[in-house]
């Protein structure tokens, strides 16, 4: 079973170690001691504490639609030509890029600052793991 020390679980969090000892100290999240004697969490709780933590913000698109991965965020950068464009959004602690039409660009009126939400449907989705096995 993995186990994460402090600082390894509020980098994957995107909070700070001390904030992860109010929530040990609060209850909030178990911890135990490794072989070092370090505070540690366990993985699979860490997974399901960040789980009911993850709060999406309000889609203010108000479309119903069948995928499910929808990123609420800003756009932090935008670079077109006459043809294609490259548009960053910063979505929580997550960057996406997304390629379009600069005809797209010009009609959503996208440009560094405004909301919009980015919507993934994959069908091909890369799941990697630190030291992964063959």
């Amino acid at each position: 079973m993995p186990y994460f020390r402090f600082s390894e679980a509020s980098r994957l969090l995107g909070v700070s170690d001390d904030t992860v000892r109010r929530w040990v100290r609060a209850g909030q999240l178990s911890a135990g001691t490794d072989a070092a004697g370090r505070k540690v969490v366990d993985g699979a709780e860490l997974a399901a504490f960040a789980k009911r933590q993850a709060e999406d913000p309000p889609d203010p698109s108000g479309v119903g639609r069948s995928a499910r991965n929808r990123f609420v965020g800003l756009v932090t950068e935008v670079v077109a030509d006459t043809v294609m464009a490259k548009v960053e959004l910063q979505c929580g602690m997550h960057r996406l890029v997304s390629l379009m039409t600069a005809d797209a660009v010009r009609e959503l009126d996208l440009r560094p600052g405004v909301l919009a939400v980015a919507v993934v449907k994959a069908t091909h989705v890369v799941v990697e793991t630190p030291g992964g096995s063959r």
